[in-house]
């Protein structure tokens, strides 16, 4: 026979009984709160209604006119029941300073003392009690009637306790339907909610719940990609491996604010922003970020998710083949000036002027190769050789000359391993577009490279990459804002502006490096960049200045 082992209740299903109790519990105490707080206050309004007539009888003229006449209880007997009827109280009783009565419900208790405390009254005050009199328990007040400053007599009117319980009975009557319906209401409502918490749990119990979290919290720190949420107040509720990884932060960071996480201010800036963020670049301390911010809102905001993608080597790679375009441009450019050149050759030879074609061409020939030469022999090192060559083919085609400076001086092989070829391109190529950038249109457009090495000291020495140009130079004041994400003093164009000299930075850093802006001689800005190379490396003075126009031009910081 087999026998079933009964499921473990549902976490919805537990919920569902706490709630029915719990709502049951509200219910009823509240319910006997209501009721002994609300007969409380009926006695209280009872006192203050009984104490607001006593004073209104006692303060009118026509009672103290009929006190005064031998028989005062024709006229304030009628005048008593008027005013029973008129203020809903259930007795009206007026008596002399001793306390026999004038006036009654009852025409038979007239004449007879008043049942209940009159001493006070008797001393000019007014008061409230709870007395059991010839009508039974009644919450009264006793006022002393006043001519010409003198006590003539008491006046007190009361409501019966009877009539109070009454009122709070209709009260409760009414009190209890609501809490019926609020009890009906509130176990509807909890099985709706825990209909629908079993829907969203899969009929789950805790321990089936707590597993599938457990799995959650592995497949989420095994992503690569950096994964981070916050709260409504921009606090770290989540942060995976790989957001730790790529923001560079520790690992106790949950709870922290995103604004003491230290992390650069452009990329603060859209973590704390409240619309979403798409696809935006960003700077870390090491890497180059590709940021998405999603707002979590269900009528208000409850917070943001954040999710981080690696791209530093697509964006080397990116600069490379940027730079390589470039240098197809500059091809491009070379081959249509050529075919100009060959064109006019032929011309001659067809004019018949051979000497002038073979003149002309050798011109030519020995300026491009000098061109070669000259940058070669300045700096060797292949990698910087071909970016500067291409470089210089760019700048020609914008109308700036890029020089090469007489102190540049960099041997093939000197760099070591720990600085790639890649990094290299990186800092210099970007230094070398911002230069040109801001020397294009200027008198002079020029902009001076130079590259060597020099001792740094303790048996050490370093990579000096320095760019000078001829525009409009860097304010001091925004002398660190340049290196900054997004700051530009150009327009933006297609993909934005303000990431070169950001990646320049984040590249030197990454070598331990330092960046510096100054003014260069004669106006403009100047870039340098210092690289340690440890015991490796030498300086020295190279040959003649070479220039992007003819050989032999020389050009100084």
């Amino acid at each position: 026979m087999h026998l079933r082992v009964p499921r473990p209740r549902s976490l919805a299903g537990q919920l569902f009984a706490m709630q029915a109790v719990l709502i049951a519990v509200v219910v009823v105490g509240y319910a006997l709160f209501s009721y002994i707080s609300d007969r409380g206050q009926a006695e209280e309004a009872a006192g203050r209604q009984a104490r607001a007539v006593s004073l209104a009888i006692a303060d009118s003229p026509s009672v103290a006119e009929a006190i005064r006449t031998p028989d005062p209880t024709a006229r304030l007997q009628p005048y008593a029941v008027r005013v029973m009827r008129d203020t809903d109280v259930d007795f009206v009783t007026i008596m002399d300073f001793g306390g026999i009565r004038w006036t009654h419900p009852d025409p038979r208790q007239i004449g007879h003392p008043f049942q209940g405390h009159i001493e006070r009254a008797q001393r000019g005050q007014t008061f409230t009690e709870t007395y059991t009199g010839t009508l039974g328990p009644s919450v009264r007040a006793v006022t002393p009637i006043t001519d010409d400053g003198r006590i003539v007599g008491l006046v007190s009117a009361g409501i019966k306790v009877e009539e109070i319980s009454k009122r709070a009975q209709e009260q409760l009557t009414a009190l209890s339907g609501v809490a019926a319906g609020a009890l009906l209401l509130g176990a509807v409502g909890t099985y709706v909610i825990n209909a629908r918490l079993r829907r969203h749990t899969h009929g789950m119990n805790a321990d089936e719940l707590s597993r599938m979290h457990d799995y959650h919290q592995a497949a989420l720190h095994a992503v690569r990609e950096g994964l981070l949420m916050l709260d409504g107040q921009y606090r770290v509720a989540l942060i995976n491996d790989g957001g730790r990884e790529l923001l560079g932060v520790r690992s106790d960071v949950v709870g922290a604010s995103v604004a003491d996480l230290g992390l650069p201010s452009q990329l603060t800036g859209a973590l704390l922003a409240s619309e979403p963020r798409v696809d935006e670049v960003h700077l870390a301390a090491e890497r180059v970020l590709v940021v998405n911010t999603s707002p979590v809102s269900g009528g208000e905001r409850r917070g943001t998710v954040v999710t981080l993608r690696d791209v530093t080597e697509l964006q080397s790679l990116t600069g490379e083949l940027n730079s390589e375009r470039g240098f197809t441009q500059a091809l491009r450019s070379q081959a249509h000036e050529a075919a100009n050149r060959l064109h006019t050759v032929v011309s001659l030879i067809e004019l018949g002027r051979a000497e002038e074609a073979v003149e002309f061409a050798t011109a030519e020939l020995e300026l491009a190769q000098a061109l070669t030469d000259q940058v070669v022999a300045a700096v060797s090192e292949p990698v910087l050789a071909a970016l500067l060559l291409g470089k210089t083919a760019q700048a020609n085609e914008r109308g700036v000359e890029l020089v090469v400076s007489q102190d540049s001086r960099l041997d093939d092989g000197l760099l070591p391993p720990s600085l790639p070829a890649r990094d290299l391109v990186t800092i210099l190529g970007n230094l070398v577009d911002n230069a040109v950038d801001a020397a294009q249109g200027a008198v002079p457009s020029r902009v001076t490279v130079a590259a060597y090495t020099e001792d740094s000291g303790a048996g050490g020495s370093e990579l000096v990459l320095r760019v000078s140009d001829t525009g409009a130079g860097v304010d001091p004041a925004h002398a660190d804002l340049v290196f900054q994400r997004g700051y530009s003093t150009k327009p933006a164009g297609e993909g934005g502006r303000g990431l070169g000299l950001a990646l320049v930075r984040q590249a030197v850093r990454r070598h331990d490096g330092t960046l510096t802006v100054t003014e260069a001689e004669g106006g403009g800005a100047r870039f340098e960049a210092r690289l340690p190379l440890g015991d490796a490396g030498g300086g020295g003075a190279a040959p003649a200045a070479v220039t992007g126009s003819r050989p032999g031009t020389g050009g100084a910081e």
